[in-house]
């Protein structure tokens, strides 16, 4: 090869690079809201990350995503916690797609040790830990103030492991972990909060000051999590994003939480709401 074709190559390849930087830095966050916890999250340089996947037997999600194979490519999937509507989706999408699940460490142990998950789905990090799994992707695991039972079958000769799903009679349930959170930094340093099922907690004022994030999603429905109210006061007094996504709503008749009672509740508060239906999209 010619000095003159190698020169060429190089120049070619440089400018390949600063292409897809350039788009990384300027492609757009969409976050697409499935109902519930549920949110598939497309990074600017075109990852695709899963968080509470619970669709199949979510009575809110769209007719189309109760089929997994709608979402597409996933590279990553996050899970709050153990309980089923956050995480019956969860083991099908991490085998369909050969990509991790990071959930609660305890989680993750009790699905390795079950042999329920293979070790290399399901990898551990903690709270306060942080994980880079794409270049200028950072996601840190924050406390949450919930529960996290793990519900299961233990397989028989005539019956299979089920994970995820209401209890039934004979099932065993394990403590799946501690309920968690997350912070997801973005190549184009755009940060999101997903605080998973929790109360309102005094160290939500930490995150706020600490991560600063620009987009919070937080559970409004009440009962099982913050009502609108105690959203309202978390994300005015101590969060204190740019965006705000409800969820955790509507899907259970001790659900009493809407949008509606959450953005009064927020006042004059300076934050935009997105007051998304399930199956559609905001973008930032």
């Amino acid at each position: 090869m010619s000095l003159r074709a190698l020169l060429s190559m190089l120049l070619a390849a440089c400018l390949f690079g600063l292409s897809f930087s350039s788009h990384a830095q300027s492609g757009k966050v969409e976050v697409l809201w499935l109902g519930q916890a549920c949110f598939k999250i497309t990074t600017p340089g075109g990852k695709v990350i899963v968080i509470d996947p619970f669709l199949i037997n979510n009575p809110k999600t769209p007719a189309q995503y109760k089929n997994l194979d709608a979402l597409g490519k996933v590279d990553l999937i996050l899970v709050t916690h153990a309980h089923y509507d956050h995480f019956d989706d969860a083991p099908a999408l991490a085998k369909k797609h050969n990509v991790p699940m990071y959930g609660p460490a305890g989680l993750n142990q009790i699905l390795l040790t079950l042999g329920l998950m293979p070790g290399n789905l399901v990898p551990r990090f903690n709270k306060g830990g942080a994980i880079f799994p794409f270049p200028g992707v950072k996601i840190t695991m924050t406390h949450a103030e919930h529960s996290s039972e793990f519900a299961w079958k233990p397989a028989t000769a005539t019956s299979e492991a089920r994970i995820g799903g209401l209890p039934q009679k004979g099932d065993e349930t394990l403590v799946g972990g501690e309920p968690v959170g997350f912070v997801i930094q973005l190549e184009n340093g755009f940060k999101i909060y997903h605080a998973g099922d929790t109360g309102v907690f005094g160290d939500m004022r930490m995150i706020g000051e600490y991560y600063k994030p620009d987009l919070a999603l937080l559970p409004i429905g009440g009962n099982f999590t913050m009502d609108a109210a105690d959203a309202a006061y978390a994300t005015r007094e101590y969060l204190k994003p740019k965006y705000a996504i409800p969820m955790h709503y509507g899907t259970h008749p001790l659900h009493t939480g809407t949008p509606p009672k959450y953005i009064e509740a927020l006042g004059n508060a300076p934050v935009k709401v997105f007051a998304l239906n399930p199956g559609e999209k905001a973008e930032f």
